[in-house]
């Protein structure tokens, strides 16, 4: 899948006020000089869950076919799952999605330290708190409905 195409670089995090609690996912993508933000809370949700929330929305709003994609993230679950083949034990309806995604892709994970200064990584961070902390939150589904079967 080559593309003559500059590569995407899509940085993530997602967060949540208490695990569970209120979550929130940020997004930023940029491409040469364009760049786009992302964000969205639940009621509530795990951070885990939000972490790989951030990187479904993000590869969603990419509309070019097999583009190079060189993902930024602070989450061990979700860059070691991909990377090192973790075992998918749980936010099996959000795997689901990842993999239907992936495939469009040429998909490169980075793994950053979080609160670190990192400028784009920062920024999702205040996007995914920004939106867990509006009122009115809808529900994460998946979770609430796993969560009440417990």
């Amino acid at each position: 899948m080559a593309t003559n195409r500059p590569p995407i670089y899509l940085y993530t995090d997602g967060a949540a006020s208490g695990n569970p609690g209120p979550g929130g996912y940020g997004v930023v993508l940029r491409c040469g000089e364009a760049a786009k933000e992302l964000s969205g809370g639940y009621r509530r949700t795990t951070n885990n869950r939000m972490e790989l929330l951030a990187v479904i929305r993000g590869l969603e709003a990419i509309r070019w076919q097999g583009a190079e994609v060189h993902v930024f993230s602070d989450s061990t679950y979700v860059v070691k799952t991909v990377t090192e083949g973790w075992k998918r034990k749980k936010n099996q309806d959000l795997w689901a999605q990842f993999d239907a995604l992936a495939g469009r892709f040429q998909l490169q994970f980075h793994w950053i330290k979080g609160h670190a200064g990192h400028p784009e990584n920062e920024r999702c961070d205040r996007l995914a708190v920004a939106a867990y902390s509006l009122p009115g939150l809808p529900p994460d589904e998946e979770y609430e409905r796993i969560e009440t079967t417990l």
